[in-house]
């Protein structure tokens, strides 16, 4: 059945019956204006939501990372990472006590 030969009998058919004393008045145009309303944005659960979006994308740069960092110490047989990085923290502490007056 075409969409306009359905339409043309669903309207057909909605002319014949009598409106019923048992629908509020105004009934039509409070649910018009409800639907043309805008919904009120609410920012606490605009927020949770992209939280949550957030922390898929995250976990799997967190993952990558530690695969990356897991397999490049691995990789060499010298110092762990704990250990460059603390050198590499305290070098001008260092410098500083060797460079003595």
């Amino acid at each position: 059945m075409k969409l306009d030969e359905l339409q043309s009998k669903l309207l057909a058919a909605a002319r014949e019956a009598p409106p019923s004393d048992a629908v509020p008045y105004a009934f039509e145009k409070r649910i018009m204006a409800r639907l043309t309303a805008r919904a009120r944005v609410d920012p606490v659960s605009f927020w949770n939501r992209m939280l949550w979006r957030a922390a898929v994308p995250c976990l799997l740069v967190m993952l990558s990372v530690s695969l990356w960092s897991f397999l490049a110490q691995n990789g060499k047989g010298g110092a762990s990472l704990g250990t460059e990085l603390e050198d590499a923290v305290f070098a001008p502490a260092y410098a500083a006590i060797e460079d003595t007056w």
